[in-house]
């Protein structure tokens, strides 16, 4: 009996460090709070980057023709300027420039503004397909031929976006969205030119032995703008890699929609290779 008390005693001066030492097996230490690359804060940098823009000229000769026609049974009949006589012209281009931003976080979520600038010299010249038809106008008989040309060189756009991101390790993926502004110089001509009450086969120039009543028409316009504004939306996404606490490296893609100018319809994707400073 007396070796039974002895090892009860034992048992019960032993149990407070035999239960630290289960706890410590167990795990039960307390653990630090987590921590997060910071983000907050001002930041700029620069950027380079390659881009493909692509503008479509096919309603752009329209006020032009119609005005050119405003006052003929052509026009009002047969509508020549709807004919779609241009199409799409691209171009390719390097762009540099720089940007600058605000970051709020809330551990491992960021949110925040930037301004994006790029300069670049994307000059694209609109397909000609020149047209001609026979037609109808007030019971009169015309050939009515159609040609043009048009180009559009964009020098530099920018965009305001809002930010959001996620914090993995010293990565920040990130997308935006917002509003964009552009520059550009552009042209846009028209040329509609033909016969009224041609002879058969038509003679060129009009031959009024042949056909006593013929008569040739031509008209020709012209519209053109140098720094010309457009506005429109950007959206896109990329990464943000922290090589140092105020220093990161940035990759990303831009998808910018212009409103049309003049009936030029533009837009522009581009992939972008950047560092920043961090404040």
């Amino acid at each position: 009996m007396r070796w039974v008390i002895r090892a009860v005693a034992i048992v019960a001066l032993a149990s407070p460090a035999l239960a630290q030492d289960v706890d410590i097996l167990r795990g039960s230490q307390p653990v630090g709070p987590a921590t997060f690359t910071r983000w907050s804060g001002f930041y700029l940098g620069g950027q380079v980057g390659f881009g493909d823009a692509n503008a479509n000229f096919s309603r752009a000769t329209r006020p032009l023709v119609h005005y050119s026609l405003r006052d003929s049974t052509l026009e009002s009949d047969d509508a020549v300027s709807t004919w779609p006589v241009l199409g799409t012209g691209g171009s390719d281009a390097v762009g540099y420039g720089g940007f600058v931003g605000y970051n709020t976080q809330w551990q491992d979520v960021v949110l925040g503004v930037e301004g994006n600038y790029t300069h670049t010299n994307f000059t694209t010249t609109a397909g000609n397909t020149p047209i001609s038809r026979s037609v109808t106008a007030g019971s009169t008989p015309y050939i009515v031929n159609l040609t043009g040309t048009g180009q559009l060189q964009l020098t530099d756009y920018a965009s305001l976006r809002a930010r959001g991101g996620w914090v993995l390790g010293d990565f920040l993926p990130y997308g935006f969205a917002g509003l964009a502004i552009g520059r550009a110089n552009y042209s846009v001509t028209s040329l509609v030119y033909g016969q009224e009450n041609p002879s058969s086969p038509p003679t060129v120039p009009c031959n009024p032995i042949i056909a006593p009543t013929c008569i040739d028409f031509s008209y020709s316009n012209s519209n053109g703008q140098v720094g010309a504004l457009m506005y429109g939306f950007a959206v896109g996404g990329g990464i943000d890699w922290t090589l140092a606490p105020n220093i990161f490296l940035r990759g990303e893609v831009e998808y910018v929609q212009f409103a049309p100018l003049a009936n030029i319809l533009v837009s522009v994707v581009s992939a972008r290779a950047g560092a920043g400073f961090k404040f």
